[in-house]
């Protein structure tokens, strides 16, 4: 049996992809997909708490400069940023995707079509954003795109919103995961994510992930090929929640790969004001520097604004 390439491929071949995706599309009509499971019929075009029905959405597609550079290479990382969100993070960033729904419904075969279109561009993987309401419509176009060709490796990106059932069908499919770890603190992510379990689901999820795939490995080129990459936004005023989820992170060894982002700005309903005063100004200098050194002292020696 041939052991090269990605693992999505090899399952495709073997009818394993078209059973996970079989069952994942049951799991529509009443929604479980993501912690929230929110029980809308969305095979009938019912919208889940996630803001989408029975097909994804799809806000736009290509190659991406500017991801870590694991990814990103010389040649790009070729994200596709799916609409809607199982989260309400009240500082999104990507605001009209995830809240407003702008873009494109596609049905598998159309979106097997996006995904063959990003590896003809050149891009070193295939970089699904915001994926983890919409993983039976993945499936199904992986299904279709490997037969017609597909072997790029896949990037899971996400929230870290995620639930254990859908991993499982993702075992075996996703080459690299790639989830937030936003938050420790519920009473936070009650607040401004919406969601109090958060934390609890989060962690879980990652602990699954990392079962999978294990610590990220980089070929020698510098491209990623399989693992974990977590991603962790430095948030204003927040600084003793980041020491405790890089504390949390080094739980997993010294060698997990950690990118501490220092990117926020206030977004969404945090640039109107109605997120408290911390959330309408960047971090500081001093509190990227206390993050930083909260990872040093946590021997995470693959932290570091990547």
């Amino acid at each position: 049996m041939e052991t090269t390439g990605p693992g999505y491929v090899r399952l495709a071949r073997s009818g394993e992809l078209a059973r996970r995706s079989g069952e994942a599309a049951a799991r529509l009509h009443r929604c479980d997909l993501c912690p929230r499971r929110c029980g809308a019929d969305r095979a009938a075009g019912e919208m889940g708490e996630c803001g989408i029905g029975a097909q994804a959405i799809v806000a736009s597609y290509g190659p991406h400069h500017g991801e870590e550079r694991v990814l990103s290479g010389w040649a790009g990382s070729g994200t596709v940023f799916f609409s809607g969100c199982s989260l309400h993070c009240r500082f999104c960033q990507n605001w009209d995707i995830s809240h407003e729904v702008a873009g494109v419904g596609l049905d598998a075969a159309g979106l097997a079509d996006v995904f063959l279109l990003v590896q003809e561009t050149g891009c070193h993987n295939l970089n699904l954003v915001t994926p983890s309401h919409v993983v039976p419509q993945i499936l199904a176009a992986l299904d279709k795109a490997a037969g017609r060709g597909l072997t790029l490796p896949v990037v899971y990106n996400t929230s870290g919103y995620d639930a254990l059932p859908t991993l499982a069908l993702l075992d075996g499919v996703v080459d690299v995961y790639m989830p937030d770890l936003k938050t420790l603190d519920r009473r936070f992510a009650a607040g401004q994510l919406t969601a109090a379990d958060y934390p609890g689901a989060a962690t879980a999820a990652i602990a699954e992930m990392h079962r999978q795939v294990g610590d990220l490995t980089v070929d020698g080129d510098g491209l990623a090929r399989r693992g974990v990459l977590v991603r962790h936004l430095v948030m204003p005023g927040m600084s003793e929640d980041t020491a405790k989820v890089l504390e949390w992170l080094a739980g997993f060894g010294t060698g997990t790969y950690v990118n501490i982002m220092g990117q926020y700005r206030p977004c969404g309903d945090a640039a109107h004001g109605a997120c408290g005063a911390d959330l309408r100004r960047r971090p500081s200098p001093a509190e990227m520097a206390a993050a930083l050194a909260a990872a040093e002292s946590a021997g995470l020696r693959r932290a570091g604004r990547h």
